[in-house]
């Protein structure tokens, strides 16, 4: 990741300092200062990522669509064709599981969400099924090999599919992990939409449940604080899709592991979310929704 070359391409001749803020597995997010008083993030696109499905053209639309209805940073610059992304830095601190564990940062998490899922439609479907197949074709085109707990699990996958049956299409992020949470204290808003699509909300506030680890009772405040009335169905629903969220991580790290070489244990980030897959499998919420559908 050259980041001096990236800003001087960016802004060519602008007096500038950056702040590396973390890498994910597809991308770099640096700060950068200009002149000591504008901010932005830059986001350098990490290698390989168009085996993972992330089509940086929309990665930008779902950003301009958010900014539109305030739940989006700005975005200032998308360099053609598939460069760094550059939008307005978003005063406020990413959110921590301890942090969801309260009612009013999920109420905050929720209210963005609803207005995302009302918001414009975007350009591409993300359907969680479809995805994780997807990578598994990925992941054997380019020889990767998978655990053995593979096999239970997209058994387990396929009857989730069978009992989600169709659900209605709406904007999501799809990947609502903590981090991509920033919170000012008044309002929640959401970064890093490179895997944007018409979903199924389910999967986004599942993927909110997974990566704060919230319990039985957290993930039923996360339901009534996004649709104040909870039906058995949505609950049934929420445990479904916390399975696929992992069970799309798992993939997504296997598929990662074997077309780039990345400073990560992707290793043990797979043997993770498979380990964790386990253990959603045997959750009586779990399987209790599995059998009722």
């Amino acid at each position: 990741m050259d980041v001096r070359a990236a800003v001087e391409q960016v802004w060519p001749g602008r007096r500038a300092s950056w702040e590396v803020l973390g890498s994910g597995l597809t991308r770099h997010n640096v700060k950068v200062t200009l002149d000591g008083e504008e901010t932005f993030v830059l986001r350098l696109v990490g290698p390989e990522t168009e085996a993972l499905g992330i089509d940086r053209g929309v990665e930008r639309e779902a950003c301009l669509a958010a900014a539109a209805v305030g739940v989006g940073p700005l975005v200032e610059a998308f360099v053609e064709p598939s460069g760094p992304l550059v939008t307005r830095w978003l005063p406020g601190h990413p959110l921590t599981p301890d942090d969801l564990r309260s009612e009013e940062a999920l109420r905050r998490v929720t209210a963005a969400l609803r207005v995302v899922h009302r918001g414009p439609p975007l350009p591409r479907r993300y359907h969680a099924f479809e995805v994780v197949e997807d990578l598994r074709s990925t992941a054997f085109a380019h020889g990767a090999e998978l655990p053995s707990e593979y096999v239970r699990a997209r058994q387990l996958a396929r009857r989730i599919a069978q009992a989600r049956g169709p659900t209605p299409e709406r904007p999501c992020h799809n990947d609502l992990v903590c981090a991509n949470l920033i919170d000012d204290g008044t309002r929640v808003r959401i970064v890093d939409w490179e895997v944007a699509g018409m979903g199924d909300v389910f999967f986004d506030l599942a993927s909110v449940a997974v990566d704060a680890e919230l319990d039985a009772d957290a993930r039923r405040l996360l339901l009534e604080a996004y649709a104040r009335f909870v039906r058995p169905q949505d609950e049934r629903a929420l445990e479904l899709m916390r399975f696929m969220v992992v069970y799309r991580d798992a993939l997504w790290g296997v598929v990662q592991g074997a077309v780039a070489d990345v400073a990560f244990d992707v290793a043990g980030y797979v043997a993770e979310r498979f380990a964790q897959l386990e253990a959603i499998a045997v959750d009586p919420a779990f399987t209790a929704a599995l059998a009722h559908g």
